[in-house]
């Protein structure tokens, strides 16, 4: 089914019933830095560009992001996740706070930093990528600090309308985390919305009420062959079939970019186009 005039506005209609919900947003959270300038010479250290500076900019990166989007449409973001003791989750505190997403519900650790990328930009318009410089660990979080992260959770799953896990393979979603809020969801009868990586197969989030991949992640979670499917007209829906069975998933929301977004609900398909602005 294609979306026409009428269903767009059940979409906006349902996108404005969205204001005021609570959403928890369970992940990996982390800050983007931009550094921005221009390279007018090479160091006389090193045979390396060296970028006058000429501005900076601070941004909410992962489920950060994805909470951020949350406030923006309306809802209320509870944020879950794990930072470091450090100025980057100092940074990412105070940009949470401008955002009005709430930082009630981090988890501290001594033994990882917070996830920061920092992207150095050259050129007349700040666009050319010189380098990117990287402080995370990529490891699942010891027993003592998940068990920390699924305190938290159950502290604040009554006040909920519905749950996200947000998942960049930076070690906060293991197995056991996707486990723990399925029973958690089932017990307070809550909904459990996942948006996997592809490192992960489809059973790591046996569970989830709805899963959203893009083409490729399905693909690769599904665990499909690329090459088999090619030159399948129907690989869109074959790769959302396979994650609904997988994964248990009455609902699967498979996003294709400019081509929009096919929608598994049970045994129906939509088709939901994208629209040029």
């Amino acid at each position: 089914m294609n979306i026409g005039t009428e269903q767009r506005q059940d979409l906006i209609q349902t996108l404005n019933a969205f204001k005021n919900k609570k959403v928890l947003i369970i992940g990996d959270v982390g800050l983007d830095e931009y550094v921005m300038g221009d390279v007018r010479r090479i160091s006389p250290e090193a045979p390396v560009p060296v970028v006058e500076v000429t501005e900076e900019d601070k941004r909410l990166g992962l489920a950060a992001n994805v909470a951020q989007n949350v406030a923006s449409l309306g809802g209320e973001a509870l944020l879950v996740g794990v930072v470091g003791r450090d100025q980057g989750a100092q940074m990412l505190q105070e940009l949470c706070h401008k955002a009005h997403v709430s930082w009630d519900y981090m988890v501290h650790s001594d033994r990882r930093p917070t996830t920061r990328k920092t992207r150095i930009m050259a050129g007349p318009k700040g666009f050319h990528h010189v380098v990117r410089v990287d402080y995370e660990m990529r490891k699942y979080l010891s027993a003592e600090t998940e068990a920390k992260v699924l305190h938290r959770v159950n502290e604040v799953i009554n006040e909920v309308d519905v749950v996200i896990l947000q998942d960049y393979a930076k070690g906060v979603i293991s197995q056991n985390m996707v486990k723990q809020a399925v029973d958690i969801c089932k017990t307070h009868s809550k909904k459990l919305l996942v948006d996997p990586h592809r490192s992960n197969p489809a059973e790591f989030y046996q569970g989830a009420d709805l899963i959203k991949p893009n083409y490729d992640e399905a693909v690769a979670i599904a665990g499909l062959n690329f090459d088999d499917l090619r030159d399948n007209p129907n690989k869109v829906v074959e790769a959302g079939k396979a994650l609904q069975k997988k994964t248990g998933a009455k609902q699967v929301v498979l996003t294709r970019g400019k081509d929009g977004m096919t929608i598994f609900s049970g045994n129906d398909i939509s088709e939901v186009p994208t629209f040029v602005r």
